[in-house]
């Protein structure tokens, strides 16, 4: 395995696939901190030509955290589908972007060997594209799954309905779902943020939702974020619930930062497969972001592309109707502004679409963050282009719950107007029954909350 080149007579030699994966990947100040990255641009072009000369092969036999140290490594390795591997193994990371990129590669040839792709082979794949590359191939690849509606149909674009409340105040929830859904958002999932972390609060809140779906026959899912623990506490109070929510790391000790395991996760996908209230067969809801795992010391020497691709291996075990990157939640000291959090949200969705998951992203950044409104405009549009799931929404796209900017319900259906884009087929038949759109154009009862009480 060859992990040295000479770039205009300077000569760089590499100790590893880790180091190699790590100074490849472009400028993000999470891997500055954790004196990872390339010191030098010409140390990254040397590094990105040493990992376009590596075969899939060799990524898969050097993950970033060895088999023995890690159960995420050893479930991904376990579950690999071995023939789909067989078929692309010998090609090198140079060759596998170019076939991805070829005109004559379609979203269902990625599709059928997205099996045999380990979280390290996706993730250099990533690292050699631009964002226009990038783009191309996540609008190729289409992943359709199914709770009570069916998510990720070409033409598509979808959205979470965050009606968040700082105090978990039922009324103020209700009514920002009522607001949310009345500009046509809240096709993928209403989900809330609570301030409560109790089983007691998920279980009311799951009831509330339940009930406000059920008056008036909203084709949707509905979810309440609380702890994997929380919520199982919650389905023994009786509640309804259509999707189950947890974080997750892209590591083992990541993970247990967040108190779960693979185990627990195996017993709360278990749970739900025979308590939940949706009627499809994808009911789990799993949420990341760059950088989580180094914010924890969890992160093994490796980038934090890398350990995001390994959170999606691990999802994808799962069979999930939703996965998203919380993009630029964790804050500067990972993705410095707008071009990092912008370079990473396109990142994110091409690997989670080259993995098989259907990837939603949240667009965001928190306060502190050198992003603009305008740069995170323009970013949604971008996503929604590349052929992204789903996009976040809540009031003014202002969370005043875990204060952050992202979507607001306004933005959604403008994306959507601009890409020619529909919600989920059975929640664009319910606002045209509604009159809350007209095609892709407002309807006489849009924005009109109080048709929902």
């Amino acid at each position: 395995m060859n992990l040295a080149a000479t770039i205009k007579g300077t000569s760089y030699r590499f100790r590893t696939v880790t180091e190699v994966l790590a100074k490849a990947n472009p400028p993000k100040s999470g891997d500055q901190l954790a004196g990872i990255a390339a010191a030098t641009p010409m140390e990254r072009v040397a590094a990105r030509a040493v990992l376009a000369g590596l075969t899939l092969r060799e990524l898969r036999e050097s993950p970033v955290v060895p088999y023995e140290e890690d159960e995420l490594t050893r479930g991904a390795e376990d579950a690999l589908d071995e023939e789909s591997f067989l078929a692309m193994g010998h090609l090198c990371v140079g060759e596998f972007r170019e076939w991805l990129l070829e005109v004559e590669t379609t979203g269902s040839m990625i599709r059928s060997i997205s099996g045999g792709l380990t979280a390290e082979i996706a993730a250099a794949a990533c690292k050699l594209m631009s964002n226009l590359d990038l783009m191309v191939v996540g609008a190729k690849c289409e992943v359709v799954v199914r709770a009570n509606s069916t998510l990720g149909r070409a033409g598509t674009l979808s959205s979470r309905l965050q009606p968040n409340h700082p105090s978990d105040d039922i009324r103020g929830i209700l009514y920002s779902a009522r607001e949310g859904l009345s500009y046509g958002c809240g096709d993928a999932v209403i989900g809330v943020n609570p301030a409560t972390d109790s089983p007691e609060s998920t279980a009311e809140i799951l009831t509330e939702l339940q009930a406000l779906t059920d008056r008036h026959r909203i084709p949707t899912q509905n979810c309440v974020l609380s702890h994997v623990t929380v919520q199982m506490q919650a389905l023994e109070l009786g509640c309804p619930m259509d999707l189950m929510f947890q974080s997750l790391s892209g590591t083992e000790a990541g993970n247990r930062a967040f108190g779960i395991s693979m185990s627990l996760m195996d017993e709360a996908f278990e749970v739900m497969g025979e308590r939940r209230s949706s009627t499809g067969p994808n009911y789990m809801y799993f949420e990341t972001g760059q950088g989580s795992a180094l914010s924890s010391d969890a992160h093994h020497g490796a980038d934090q592309v890398t350990l995001e691709a390994r959170c999606y291996t691990l999802a994808r075990r799962y069979r999930p109707f939703l996965v998203n990157t919380v993009v630029g939640f964790i804050g500067p000291e990972y993705l410095a502004g707008g071009p990092q959090i912008t370079r990473a949200g396109l990142e994110d969705h091409f690997m989670g679409k080259l993995l098989g998951l259907p990837m939603g992203c949240d667009a965001c950044f928190t306060y502190h963050a050198d992003m603009s409104q305008d740069e995170l405009e323009s970013l949604k549009v971008l996503l929604g282009a590349a052929g992204c799931t789903y996009l976040m929404s809540m009031p003014v796209g202002d969370d005043i719950m875990l204060n952050y900017q992202s979507t607001s319900f306004h933005d959604v259906p403008s994306v959507r107007g601009l890409l020619r884009k529909r919600p989920t087929p059975e929640f664009d038949a319910w606002l045209h029954e509604r009159e809350i759109m007209d095609g892709l154009l407002p309807g006489k009862n849009f924005g009109k909350p109080e048709l929902l009480k």
